[in-house]
């Protein structure tokens, strides 16, 4: 089949891609390739997968030079033109949209960025799933939108109307504009709740990579909250084996859905939400023990109270996606921080 996977310059979507490839799929890559973080690691993401950086120019698809059935083009999902043109050219089987403006405490001080590529882009998206019909669209939604929540694990079936940064607010915000278009348009729609994912070719913005760069250069690593914090940390093999998964399994009404006690997961329309984390929360300070494991050097902290926009902590109750997919993540936070350090450490030649 022929798959469009967004943000492929980037972490989550360069490993998407790159596992779709490998079972023998038709790929189109997208990107917009902004400056949120180092673009040199973006290009080479883009070079590992036979695409060079001087190859890239923008609204141009690009060939693989070296994998086959990849093809890269650099466009702007807030351009709408540009997207339609690109969906009735390639009549694309299936979408997997994991493009979007990351970040919690960036939106704290950039709000119109996540309204522009989290809103106004994701509307783009949906129409052209609209015009152009697709057997799926998965899109990724985010663990940030349990907000205040404070019953663990976070459920699928729990309210989540109290988000507690702009950021989370544009991922309700795109569950809500999926359900509407799985309704209206009968588009299969299946929103995957990321928890903390962590792995070789991470975000610089992450806490891993953040850790790994100030021990390593003898400064002090930011603990918030203390270090009283606990995230459920999901390895990126095991976050893309899920995501395709699901892929595989287009979104389906739910027969036993009860508009009486509506379950927010679900719906009488082809929708679906699933969380996809580890379901095995992690201390933030074992966290920290595995990175100087890793690195073999002890870190410096810097011990400090909880951000704005962040929550104490996190855990993902998986069970559905478990029974529906046999999604079964096996990567042990040693194991999956050990795999970034020795990544880091082979990238940047230290």
């Amino acid at each position: 089949m022929k798959y469009l996977v967004t943000g492929t310059a980037g972490f989550i979507g360069f490993h998407v891609a790159k596992q779709l490839l490998e079972r023998g799929e038709e790929v189109v890559g997208l990107d917009i390739i902004n400056d949120y973080y180092d673009i040199n690691l973006k290009y080479a993401r883009l070079a590992n997968m036979g695409i060079q950086r001087d190859q890239v120019k923008k609204g141009e698809m690009v060939q693989s030079d070296t994998v086959e059935g990849y093809r890269f083009i650099q466009l702007d999902l807030s351009v709408k033109e540009s997207l339609l043109d690109l969906f009735a050219q390639e009549k694309f089987d299936v979408v997997i949209h994991l493009a979007a403006q990351a970040g919690v405490r960036y939106s704290l001080s950039h709000p119109e960025v996540y309204i522009e590529s989290n809103i106004v882009a994701y509307l783009n998206i949906l129409e052209a799933c609209r015009f152009h019909p697709v057997k799926h669209l998965v899109y990724a939604s985010s663990s940030s939108v349990y907000g205040s929540n404070e019953k663990m694990p976070f459920s699928t079936s729990d309210s989540v109307d109290h988000p507690i940064s702009l950021y989370a607010a544009s991922k309700k915000s795109n569950e809500l504009m999926a359900h509407t278009y799985s309704h209206l348009f009968n588009i299969p729609t299946t929103g995957l709740r990321f928890f903390t994912v962590y792995g070789p070719w991470g975000r610089p913005d992450m806490a891993l990579f953040l850790f790994t760069e100030a021990i390593l250069k003898d400064e002090p690593i930011k603990v918030f909250n203390y270090g009283n914090m606990k995230r459920d940390f999901t390895y990126i093999d095991d976050i893309v084996k899920g995501v395709i998964k699901v892929a595989d399994r287009p979104a389906s009404p739910n027969a036993e859905f009860d508009p009486q006690n509506p379950d927010p997961g679900s719906s009488k329309a082809p929708y679906k939400v699933y969380n996809i984390g580890n379901s095995s929360p992690v201390l933030l300070m074992d966290y920290i023990h595995a990175v100087e494991k890793g690195l073999g050097k002890e870190a410096k902290m810097n011990m400090l109270p909880l951000q704005p926009g962040d929550v104490p902590a996190s855990h993902a109750e998986v069970s559905d996606l478990v029974r529906d997919t046999g999604y079964k993540p096996e990567t042990k936070i040693e194991d999956g921080v050990k795999a970034f350090t020795d990544w880091y450490l082979d990238y940047y030649k230290k």
